[in-house]
């Protein structure tokens, strides 16, 4: 998808924590959907309002007691990952896309979302005791599919960002000797270091690569010069790069188109099966669509929820 472009469309004023640096990306959502809503949108994109949706008993039956006991959905999310999850400006309160379709799933379930906050890398290990599901921004991978179930709700593929103009003359096809920054846990990162040890095995340039826990780390790398470039979710590198005021800028197109998933429980045929038919509900009745235009993410949406089905690039 071109993230670059929607997401700067997408972008209001500064987003409080989310923010890399100081000053403001201003612009509204695409289309008339996102702006009629009940509650329209202040200057801060703070989400959809998905109060609406209303439970579907059907659906709801599905999702195991383990879930509906409290009450409650309980979703681990890195909130460092705009515009899917990240902090509102009062730094406690997560927003983004895949916040708002959280929310509607919940809505669907007759339950309370609960977004918690947790390291990407420490979320798919306790998914099905400390929350209920993931939904970070998870690309969904064979690796991945061996410890937890997945259902994919879009599609996004990877991006490079470097300084405006390419100033470290930073080739994407030979990284030997540059310095590459990622994001923790990522299928990026896991793509730079395969990178770096090629690097070295041809008697290259050392490839430095530079893993941050926080996307917003990630970006700033890059911004200060740490690094020379960053390789990241490509919705995600369109939003960074608007927030950077015009100091950054994509490198080439976006690169492996895969499905992004829900996490679920290993073997948790019920709650797979509870979460695609939900979420096919909102693509049917157009909230899914809503949520992605007033986020400016519309070129990632599926049609149709898949149960562990991995990207074909992987």
């Amino acid at each position: 998808m071109q993230a670059g472009k929607t997401l700067k469309s997408a972008v209001a004023f500064m987003l409080g924590a989310a923010m890399l640096v100081t000053g403001a990306a201003c612009g509204t959502s695409d289309g008339d959907d996102a702006s009629s809503q009940s509650g329209s949108k202040s200057s801060e994109l703070t989400g959809y309002d998905v109060s609406g949706v209303k439970k579907d008993d059907a659906i709801a039956k599905l999702v195991p007691d383990y879930v509906t006991k409290d009450g409650k959905l309980t979703i681990g999310m890195d909130t460092s990952y705009a515009p899917a999850e990240f902090l509102a400006s009062d730094g406690k309160t997560p927003v983004g896309f895949d916040v708002d379709i959280a929310k509607a799933l919940a809505g669907v379930f007759g339950l309370e979302a609960d977004p918690e906050t947790a390291n990407f890398d420490s979320i798919i290990p306790a998914v099905g005791a400390k929350y209920d599901i993931g939904i970070s921004s998870f690309t969904v991978t064979k690796e991945r599919l061996e410890a937890v179930d997945f259902v994919s709700h879009f599609n996004a593929g990877s991006a490079w960002a470097v300084k405006k103009g390419n100033p470290n003359k930073v080739d994407t096809s030979d990284l030997c000797g540059k310095k590459v920054a990622v994001q923790t846990a990522t299928m990026q990162e896991t793509a730079a270091n395969k990178m770096a040890k090629q690097c070295k095995a041809d008697g290259k340039a050392e490839m430095d690569v530079i893993s941050s826990k926080l996307q917003t780390d990630v970006t700033t790398n890059v911004v200060t010069g740490k690094a020379d470039v960053f390789y990241a979710d490509s919705p995600v590198a369109g939003y960074a790069i608007a927030q950077t005021d015009g100091e950054l800028e994509t490198l080439g197109k976006t690169e492996g188109i895969a499905p992004e998933g829900i996490v679920v429980k290993k073997g948790d045929q019920q709650m797979d099966e509870a979460l695609q038919k939900a979420l096919q509900k909102l693509i049917d009745d157009g909230t899914y669509m809503k949520i992605l235009k007033y986020w400016g993410v519309q070129d990632g949406a599926i049609s149709k929820p898949e149960i562990n089905t991995p990207g074909t690039n992987e």
